[in-house]
């Protein structure tokens, strides 16, 4: 059973602690109802003064290198790991997609260096594309245009001429449309946008030209690219900007500028084999005229008309060797063309090489292939490392490497075809000496025939390449299929008006809750008996309300404020605290720790209701050194305590007062202010004083100095019966209570009790009850029902 109790008692401690903690805020319910209103307009006013922002996005494909870019000796250790793989690449292409240069490119070829804005209240919004009404074309762009950072406006002031204004609003120049200005920052145009309907266009525009290093800085920023997960080669590009069509023309310029990029790339190993065959062509050409011409003379000269077979199966024999030495010559010259060309390449730096002759070697053709394809993988690479970067020091070592094995496969290639070449001339001589009676004429016919054919042979064969060249040149791929082209919805992605207004409701709430929080936190001063009770251990005789009123004696006959009630109920208290007999005067009396705390407002108060039950009451003023009740009953200064010790003649009689309307109650002010205080109230008369009222009256309140300023109440605690400690809300500081407990704890004042006085009623430490008076709770309180 004690259990459930024990358990009972901690569960409604835990309420009342909710509750009163609830209380502190609630009864500020203004300051929340404020801050939420103050942060929800300020939220209004930035959605309706902010700039929307709309978000554009595409979605690519890269279509990935099947080989990597990694030679035949290096493939065994791909499974490794240390040669990277597709994520790499993707990763690499993602970078060149971010680059400066292709940004750079976008913004020349879109123009989004230079803005157009509309004025407003008070901000512009930027007008793209076919809203903007005038379209502003400059002659010349060089690099010194694109560095340019200025402002201007340009006023419509009719359908033909306008008005050019400086950021500072100064007049600059009045043109008519289509006019060539010549300006600091170049010669431009400004052209009216035709498409658009002239009634609606605004009639002042203005014009920003930005610094295109800026503005790349800020589209690499603001350009969002990245995969669809690690194994997928989806890319998702997004753009946040104010104006969505601006947003999307940007990603769809910047997917073609990377694949032109990726294309020109491609086609510089066909470019070079096509360079390669033109310049062979133009050689092989030549030769070929002069073998002809070589011909025409000869057949001129012997005067032949046509050649005789003498010898049908000789002859067959020697064509099949004839078709032998032309196509090992054929092999031998492509080879020797091509160590000649890598032989410059290694002056000139990684050049490529012409690839796709048709060479009988396929190893000679795979070489220049790989090697060709690590050449364009350092290029790529090099746009966005360094010569120090690991992969590239890495391709270095595999071009250096193939560059060695192809240089040795040449060289190796070639010394075969020359010992092939030299064993069919020999087996041709061997023939030529079966055919001795054939004629010297014949024979030097077939030589320069056999020329003429090896010549016109490696001729057609090239042009037979050219055109292979030119084809695969034309249908060279780009490196991005788009799988969806840019787009976007016309709902704004931010402000988002949701969120805002929650975190501005959040935001009202939260500024009014802290700021009490620290008000609390920092607060050190006295506001409930519940203060004084977990600082003190002095018996409490009652708390006082804020006196709302202009009367100085706040109790009386006809008087039911809870000021009033709290006073009746002070008094009835009293009696439990004097045990004194019947018939005993009681002397109380009243101090304070510090000046200010009511001491004068509590013992006219209390004496004034001591009076009106019938007894006959004296207060006196004993706070020799600042006298308050005169002062507070705003009547004369006149004689009194001080002079009655200092003047042997006065009798006390003399000396007393009434206030008017209260029975039963006379009054001994403190009179004038001696130089020693202390020592005057140490005196024999004092005492005498004490014993003089005591004689003819029920009770004597006694208002003293503060305790914790002066030591005259020390002094007269020997004649007090009951000693009143006034506390005030809201004034004292809790550190100060460590006088009145030690005076407790020491017995110093005897009879100690606690009063606490200018309370706070809307606080709930007011008096509700009297009759006829009702108190009006805070609509809170109407939550929280007892």
């Amino acid at each position: 059973m004690n259990k459930e109790y024990l358990n009972s008692q901690f569960d409604e401690s835990e309420t009342i602690n909710i509750r009163e903690e609830l209380e502190k805020y609630l009864i500020h319910w203004k300051w929340f109802l404020a801050g939420i209103i103050l942060s929800l307009a300020m939220a209004f006013l930035y959605l309706r003064y902010s700039t929307p922002q709309y978000s554009a996005k595409s979605v690519i494909l890269i279509k990935e290198n099947k080989n990597g870019g990694i030679s035949a000796e290096l493939k065994a250790f791909e499974d490794l790991g240390i040669l990277g793989g597709s994520t790499n690449n993707i990763d690499n292409e993602i970078e060149i997609i971010k680059s400066r240069k292709i940004i750079g490119d976008v913004i020349k070829k879109l123009n989004y260096n230079i803005s157009y804005f509309s004025e407003g209240r008070v901000i512009g919004m930027e007008i793209y594309d076919k809203h903007s009404p005038v379209i502003v074309k400059f002659k010349k762009k060089d690099s010194l245009f694109y560095e340019v950072d200025t402002t201007f406006t340009i006023n419509i002031i009719s359908k033909d001429r306008i008005e050019l204004k400086s950021k500072l609003g100064e007049l600059m120049n009045t043109v008519r449309f289509d006019e060539v200005i010549n300006s600091e920052i170049g010669e431009f145009q400004i052209s009216r946008n035709n498409k658009l309907d002239e009634f609606l266009s605004p009639e002042k525009i203005i014009v920003g030209i930005s610094p295109i290093n800026g503005l790349i800085d800020s589209y690499q920023a603001s350009v969002n690219i990245s995969p669809v997960n690690k194994n997928s080669s989806v890319i998702n590009l997004s753009l946040n900007g104010s104006v969505l069509k601006k947003a999307e023309n940007f990603l769809d310029a910047l997917v073609f500028a990377y694949n032109e990029d990726a294309v020109i790339d491609k086609s510089q190993v066909s470019k070079k084999t096509k360079f390669f065959i033109d310049e062979r062509l133009m050689k092989i050409g030549k030769d070929l005229d002069l073998v002809n011409n070589n011909l025409k003379n000869f057949k001129a000269k012997n005067k032949l008309t046509n050649i005789e077979a003498e010898s049908e199966l000789v002859l067959k024999t020697i064509s099949e060797n004839t078709k032998k030495i032309i196509e090992t010559s054929i092999q031998l010259k492509l080879v020797q063309s091509l160590n000649a060309d890598l032989k410059k390449s290694q002056i000139k730096g990684d050049e490529l090489l012409a690839t796709n002759l048709g060479l009988e070697d396929v190893s000679i053709a795979q070489l220049i292939s790989e090697y060709n394809k690590l050449v364009l993988t350092k290029r790529r690479f090099l746009r966005t490392a360094s010569n120090l970067n690991p992969q590239i020091i890495n391709l270095v070592s595999q071009i250096d490497g193939l560059k060695s094995s192809l240089q040795q496969s040449l060289n190796n290639s070639e010394s075969g075809l020359k010992l092939t070449l030299d064993q069919f001339k020999k087996e041709e001589v061997k023939i030529a000496s079966k055919i001795a009676g054939i004629p010297t004429q014949e024979l030097a016919l077939k030589d320069i025939k056999l020329q003429q054919e090896i010549t016109a042979g490696l001729y057609t064969y090239l042009l037979k390449k050219k055109e292979e060249t030119a084809i695969s040149l034309a249908v060279t791929v780009a490196n991005a299929k788009i799988i969806d082209k840019a787009y976007g919805s016309t709902i704004p992605v931010s402000p988002k008006r949701k969120m805002i207004y929650l975190a501005a409701l959040l935001l009202g709430l939260l500024i009014p809750f802290v700021s009490i929080y620290l008000k609390n936190l920092l607060d050190t001063k006295i506001h409930s008996k519940k203060d004084l009770e977990a600082f003190l251990s002095i018996p409490f005789l009652g708390d006082v309300p804020k006196n709302e009123t202009q009367e100085k004696i706040v109790i009386g006959s006809d008087m039911r404020s809870s000021t009033a009630e709290a006073f009746r109920l002070i008094r009835t208290n009293l009696d439990f605290m004097l045990t004194h007999k019947k018939g005993e005067t009681k002397t109380i009396f009243v101090t304070s720790t510090t000046s200010g705390e009511g001491k004068s407002f509590i013992s006219i108060n209390v004496a004034s209701s001591l009076a009106l039950s019938g007894k006959k009451v004296l207060l006196m003023g004993m706070d020799l050194r600042a006298p308050k009740i005169t002062e507070y009953l705003d009547l004369p200064d006149r004689k009194g305590i001080t002079n009655y010790i200092t003047d042997e003649t006065l009798l006390f009689e003399n000396l007393l007062f009434n206030v008017e309307g209260i029975n039963n109650l006379d009054i001994m002010s403190s009179g004038a202010v001696p130089p020693n205080p202390a020592e005057l109230l140490m005196t024999p008369k004092v005492e005498k004083l004490f014993e003089l009222v005591k004689e003819k009256y029920d009770y004597i309140i006694v208002d003293t100095a503060p305790v914790n300023l002066v030591t005259d109440t020390l002094l007269l605690a020997k004649y007090a019966d009951l000693f009143l400690y006034v506390v005030r809300a809201n004034y004292l500081d809790k550190r100060l209570l460590t006088v009145p407990q030690a005076l407790y704890n020491e017995k110093r004042l005897p009879n100690m009790a606690l009063v606490l006085n200018d309370t706070d009623s809307k606080l709930g430490y007011g008096y509700g009850y009297g009759y006829g008076v009702t108190v009006k709770k805070p609509w809170y309180k109407k939550i929280f029902r007892e």
